[in-house]
């Protein structure tokens, strides 16, 4: 069967089956969503074993260490998923909510109400709790999902699916709401991506590769989760006490996510204070430094083996850990660097000034700012939205942490009594 057929066949299903969540009052939804989180946790040693098959073989065949931490599933991990999926379990109905209600001279009544997008297909890489945190946030906001996760992780995404389905099938929800692509033949990512007609929305996950081919290739429409260049500055009125382990945590506390700095911007006014300790902090915790010149010449008097940043380093994701540092005359100067090397994810400031912050904030065009808090806590679950289906920089429809109001579109209902134009 060719891939466009497939793809077809199985958005198909997943749309037939999708109406048994629209005609489902929203407590049959999130029992079945509570199903599934404890399924998960009662097969916790069938996923860890699918996902240290997957651990072995992308070991074996060179995986970075950043990308192999997306992949791994501990029971910690097992665990959180479960508890993500609970969290979305206790959160309002995001179905049939009323957002513009009037009545016009007519007599017509027009009521706004939020409803379901359809079938939407899910595109992402190594990491396999994406297969679980998209499927919960989509059945919860009457949606079908349509999985297509990488190959490196095909044996969790298995499980994880199969283990959903039994859930569902012991429900009044059909098992089908929830179908995984074969990652075997990368045909099918193009499939699902020209599916027009059979998918109503395609969300990709992953690297920035990934992402850019989805957007540029799709003739479905896409929501774009973007790249993570996140920036910590540290103004002239920063308080040095938080600005430390602000620092610390944005970069070194998970540095495969994309809400993890990438870079550090300081005051000049603060820089002799400041720098030492952070450079040397940094370099304790393994963090590998790329800085500019002036910054260079303190790592080099304290020891610290620093490299001469570049064009290419400011504008990199890293994943891991290596991060950028660099003095700033002002806070425009650190917007200005942020605008041309930033991706529009999140930026942090740390400042005591009320007036510098909300100028920062002014300045920063992104999806997230952080004001004396840590870029990690650009999240979904973190935000109270339970889980998250990804994290949109884009500025058409949703931007930030996708929850299940973000899964919703609209539409109008006009109720009459005989009117005619």
């Amino acid at each position: 069967m060719s891939a466009d057929k497939l793809v077809k066949e199985l958005a198909d299903k997943a749309r037939i089956a999708a109406r048994t969540l629209v005609a489902a009052d929203y407590k049959t939804r999130t029992n079945a969503l509570l199903a599934i989180a404890d399924a998960i946790i009662a097969n916790t040693t069938a996923i860890e074993a699918a996902n240290s098959a997957d651990m072995a073989r992308e070991k074996s065949a060179g995986m970075s260490e950043s990308l192999l931490d997306r992949l791994l599933l501990t029971a910690e991990r097992i665990g959180g998923i479960a508890d993500g999926a609970r969290k979305v379990a206790a959160l309002p109905d995001p179905l049939n909510q009323v957002l513009r209600e009037r009545t016009l001279e007519n007599g017509l009544h027009l009521k706004q109400v939020t409803v379901p997008f359809g079938v939407v297909g899910m595109v992402y890489e190594a990491r396999p709790n994406v297969t679980v945190d998209a499927a919960v946030i989509l059945l919860a906001s009457g949606n079908a999902a349509l999985l297509r996760g990488s190959s490196s992780a095909c044996e969790s995404n298995a499980a994880l699916v199969k283990i959903m389905q039994d859930a569902l099938s012991k429900t009044t929800i059909s098992a089908d709401v929830i179908q995984l692509i074969p990652s075997e033949d990368r045909e099918s990512v193009r499939a699902l991506l020209h599916a027009r007609g059979s998918v109503d929305l395609v969300i990709p996950r992953g690297s920035a590769g990934l992402i850019r081919m989805v957007v540029d290739e799709s003739t479905v429409p896409t929501i774009e989760t973007g790249a993570g260049v996140c920036h910590v500055y540290v103004d002239e009125y920063a308080d040095l006490a938080k600005a430390l382990p602000i620092t610390l945590n944005s970069k070194t506390n998970r540095p495969s996510v994309c809400n993890a700095a990438e870079t550090l911007l300081v005051h000049e006014k603060n820089a002799n204070n400041f720098l030492p300790e952070v450079l040397t902090a940094l370099d304790k915790a393994g963090v590998k430094l790329h800085c500019d010149n002036a910054t260079l010449a303190i790592a080099k008097e304290l020891g610290i083996n620093a490299t001469l940043a570049t064009e290419e380093n400011w504008h990199t994701e890293y994943g891991t850990l290596e991060m950028n540092v660099g003095i700033v005359p002002s806070l425009i100067a650190a917007a200005d660097h942020i605008a041309k090397f930033g991706t529009n994810h999140t930026e942090a400031i740390v400042t005591e000034s009320k007036e510098n912050a909300d100028r920062f904030i002014a300045l920063s065009d992104c999806a997230a700012v952080m004001v004396n808090a840590s870029t990690r806590f650009t999240d979904g679950e973190e935000m109270g939205f339970g889980a998250e289906i990804g994290i949109s920089n884009q500025k058409l429809h949703a931007r930030g942490p996708m929850g299940l109001e973000e899964m919703t579109t609209t539409t109008w209902i006009v109720t009459g009594t005989g009117q005619i134009r």
